[in-house]
């Protein structure tokens, strides 16, 4: 069908309000295309997009279609008595969207656990490994802005599914009719019968104490300083109950950005990665004279801080930076302390930084690389675990993702959280700052700088020319930048080195810097990543100018030839 014959059905078939809103576009022809010349895509992240009427965007038919369509696919592999945990955050239609998949899961036979109310991503992982369940879904947009709204899959290890399940579950939502094919029951029916559990204290009493047995040191500063802010998200509860049972006791929230909102009145765009996040936050942190400042994204998987540099002024650690802070750490006190084996592994994204790698060379740790996704990261993990030759302890992407050993499989706020105040208090009883102990690890490794482009390309017109920049480079890339030339061209592609296929590119140069380019899976948008090494921090910011100079000018040739 056409945009225009999908956007006359859904006129036609829709509930009132839906179709109220879709009259009002009556005229508006670019709005009624955008809307309807696609459904939106359903990935391995699943589905997510700004929340509205039509097949491209976040609303109730797209979700019950998607859903009936993994339903299908649980139920044609006989998993539909093992169940599905159901999450969600605390944007605007979570909830709703939440029951809605457990109607539409439990109308299929399949067995729904619901948390009572919003839990945090990671511990949804956790819950479908503790459950034994088939599948899981959470209800989030991660750290998109307030409009968007969506859902992450999940299989029975507990990691977010991959390709092959997806495309699955893509092809059966291609032959479902979103207004004849979803089944669904009544939610509280399914309650009463049983076909619906709800879950909450006691499985959130198992995740607290599954992150506590991660700890390494208790031998540390407990008085350190921490302001932390949720961003509005489900990880004020979780964040401040492991920190507190942890022993941190000078813990300082921001007030603003305490309670769940999910129209995020003061971070417009709330994802921990963006510096302007930490405006509010930075102003608690000079009132308390914290060592740290840490905050969660909405759903609380992703988390990044700021420490004080040797000036006293707060710094942004990036998540290559906090990735090196916790690696370094983390297996030198494993070292230490005996736990050390000869198959531990730590693993990180192709588009991480240079820094990781050869700590876990230092200390004889294996070391590995995926595509960019935490899917890939524990899905390797989920590899060790079939085939014993390797033990994750690990991983980490540089936009502050982090996942420490395997109750859950995906990256997770509320553990990173415990480990990086864990981390701090334990130099800080030796007189070290975090920044002096980064500086340190640079010292010893190899000076990082770093920088990311990220360009937006929005509608039809941008999506075709995210595809010609991605295709012109690929043809002829740029290949020498400040006189130092590239030794090897990665293109992802049809795979690579063992790698499935993803549309990335990677160029890695003599000195051991490198660019990598990567369209979003989530957003409109195409990634530059720029990893500059040198044996000084000026030689190394030095080399990124250069390397941000050249790529900016050669994507701009890219886009308009």
């Amino acid at each position: 069908m056409t945009y225009l014959e999908k956007y006359n059905e859904w006129l036609e078939k829709a509930e009132k309000d839906t179709v109220k809103e879709l009259e009002a576009l009556k005229g508006n022809d670019k709005e009624i295309e955008d809307r309807f010349y696609k459904t939106l895509d359903f990935g391995t992240a699943g589905l997510r997009g700004v929340m509205g009427a039509g097949t491209n965007r976040m609303n109730k038919y797209v979700i019950g279609q998607a859903t009936q369509a993994l339903a299908q696919y649980v139920v044609e592999h006989g998993m539909e008595k093992r169940g599905a945990v159901i999450a969600y955050d605390c944007r605007i239609k979570s909830d709703e969207y939440a029951k809605q998949c457990a109607s539409v899961l439990a109308a299929n036979g399949i067995k729904v656990y619901l948390y009572e109310s919003l839990r945090p991503t990671p511990q949804l992982s956790y819950s479908i490994r503790k459950l034994n369940a088939a599948t899981g879904i959470n209800v989030t947009a991660s750290h998109n802005p307030k409009q968007y709204n969506g859902y992450k899959v999940y299989w029975a290890e507990g990691s977010q599914i991959l390709d092959d399940i997806a495309d699955s579950i893509a092809v059966n939502i291609s032959r479902i009719n979103p207004f004849s094919d979803v089944k669904t029951t009544d939610f509280n029916d399914a309650l009463k019968s049983g076909q619906i559990t709800m879950l909450g204290k006691e499985m959130d009493d198992m995740f607290i104490k599954e992150i506590l047995s991660l700890t390494l040191n208790d031998d540390i500063d407990k008085d350190i300083n921490i302001v932390y802010t949720p961003l509005y998200g489900t990880g004020l509860v979780p964040v401040t109950r492991i920190l507190k049972e942890r022993g941190f006791h000078n813990i300082v929230i921001v007030e603003e950005q305490k309670n769940p909102d999910g129209t995020f009145p003061t971070t417009p765009y709330p994802n921990p990665e963006n510096v302007k996040v930490f405006e509010i936050p930075k102003k608690y942190g000079k009132e308390t004279n914290a060592d740290m400042i840490i905050a969660t994204d909405p759903d609380c998987d992703r988390i990044a801080m700021m420490i004080k540099d040797d000036k006293e002024d707060y710094v942004f650690c990036t998540g290559n930076q906090t990735g090196s802070l916790l690696a370094e750490y983390m297996l030198s006190q494993r070292l230490k302390k005996g736990l050390y084996s000869e198959k531990d592994a730590v693993i990180q994204s192709i588009v991480s930084g240079s820094v990781v790698p050869k700590i876990a060379k230092h200390y004889g740790t294996h070391f590995f690389e995926t595509l960019t996704g935490f899917k890939y990261i524990c899905g390797l993990a989920n590899e060790f675990d079939m085939t014993g030759e390797y033990r994750y302890v690990f991983g980490y992407e540089e936009s502050i993702g982090y996942c420490i050993e395997t109750f859950t499989r995906d990256k997770d706020g509320v553990s990173a959280a415990m480990m990086m105040c864990e981390m701090a208090g334990y130099y800080k009883k030796q007189g070290i700052s975090l920044y002096q102990a980064l500086n340190n690890i640079y010292e010893k490794y190899g000076y990082m700088s770093e920088n990311q482009i990220s360009i937006e390309y929005p509608g039809i017109k941008g999506e075709k020319t995210k595809k010609t920049v991605m295709s012109r480079w690929r043809k002829k890339p740029l290949v020498q930048i400040d006189n130092i030339k590239c030794s090897v061209c990665k293109d992802y592609i049809n795979g690579y080195d063992g790698l499935p296929a993803q549309d990335a590119l990677k160029y890695e140069f003599e000195d051991g810097s490198w660019y990598a380019l990567r369209p979003s899976g989530t957003e409109p948008k195409l990634k530059v990543y720029i990893n500059a090494m040198g044996h000084s921090k000026k030689e190394a910011d030095d080399l990124m100018k250069a390397f941000t100079e050249d790529i900016k000018g050669y994507l701009a040739k890219c886009e308009n030839k």
